[in-house]
């Protein structure tokens, strides 16, 4: 096992490295860059821009230089100060930024994945033990309906529904106008719960129903092996064959999602976040790319390719500690 965490700490130096290049490329890619961006949007409002000073600009941005100077620059400042660079579009520091809206975006994803695996295990389990049941019917047919419907479009139902039906003036946001500008307290804090439960809800839809189906399937191939049929013969309690065995494989996918729990507590869920206006990292990236605000959007990407690579090998070693094969593979 040792080896095996060697290696793979080994392995992610370069993958990150490699990431952080091809990020940086990908970003580049559109034609022009922040500037041009900056530029065609002041012409289309009627306003003429003195190309002297977008030459300063370039200059001052460091655009005027080659890629692989910038992306030197870049990861340079990253490795040896922390330094994440400067957004231009907001002419402030990229780390200020993201940490402005980390802590709000960890609370709100942490949320919604408690969220899903509270309502996702136990669904899942009672549909395996009570195959073609009502309540596996109604599970298997809400499940389909949460993967069907896009998160985006549940996300406007509920905004409609709050202001047509609940008549709830600030449907949107992680606060009400009155605390979002307002210093921490026991109001504000109770003001988030109650506006949390929407995007929670939105986000969670999709991977409860995910995670239903596939506990459901993966429980039910394992209720049918040999070695469960034996126990059961040798007359052990059902509750106690259920939790020592069969439940323990079955919880591999619960595990496994590990890996993709901290990229999105850091990137949290674009799409979504920006139809409801949360302020969290989402609507920030999408706004970096749109502008091609590449030290703000690179930054983001980094830190969620950087949280999928730690994932990943926090996933690994909990499946070889929770399931033996995988441990006696790994050896």
């Amino acid at each position: 096992m040792l080896t095996f965490v060697v290696r793979r700490v080994a392995l992610m130096i370069p993958t990150l490295v490699l990431i952080s290049i091809v990020t940086f490329t990908i970003i580049q890619l559109p034609p022009g860059d922040f500037l041009t961006t900056y530029v065609t949007n002041l012409s289309a409002q009627g306003e003429q821009v003195d190309p002297a000073e977008v030459a300063a600009l370039r200059a001052r941005y460091g655009l005027d230089e080659p890629l692989p100077a910038q992306y030197l620059t870049w990861i340079w400042g990253i490795v040896s100060d922390g330094d994440f660079g400067r957004s231009f579009e907001w002419n402030r520091p990229v780390a200020e930024m993201i940490s402005d809206r980390l802590p709000l975006t960890i609370v709100f994803m942490a949320a919604t994945v408690v969220f899903t695996w509270i309502i996702a295990f136990p669904i899942g389990l009672y549909s395996a033990i009570r195959q073609y049941s009502i309540t596996d019917y109604v599970a298997t047919t809400i499940g389909f309906l949460g993967l069907a419907i896009p998160n985006f479009l549940l996300a406007l139902a509920l905004m409609w529904m709050g202001l047509n039906v609940f008549g709830q003036d600030s449907v949107g946001g992680l606060f009400s106008p009155e605390y979002k500008d307002a210093a921490w307290n026991l109001g504000k804090v109770l003001d988030l719960m109650g506006h949390l439960w929407v995007p929670m809800v939105v986000l969670g839809t999709a991977g409860t129903a995910g995670l239903i189906r596939i506990l459901r399937a993966n429980l039910l191939d394992e209720l049918r092996k040999p070695y469960v049929t034996a126990a059961r013969a040798r007359g052990m309690p059902e509750r106690r064959l259920l939790l020592r065995y069969p439940m323990r494989v079955a919880l591999n996918p619960f595990v496994s999602t590990i890996g993709w729990v901290l990229p999105v507590l850091i990137g949290g869920e674009v799409i979504v976040s920006s139809v409801l206006s949360l302020e969290t990292t989402g609507p920030l990236l999408l706004s970096s790319l749109q502008s091609q605000d590449m030290y703000l959007a690179g930054s983001i990407i980094l830190l969620v390719s950087v949280m999928t690579v730690i994932g990943t090998l926090i996933s690994d070693l909990l499946l070889a500690w929770l399931d033996p094969r995988i441990r006696h593979r790994m050896a």
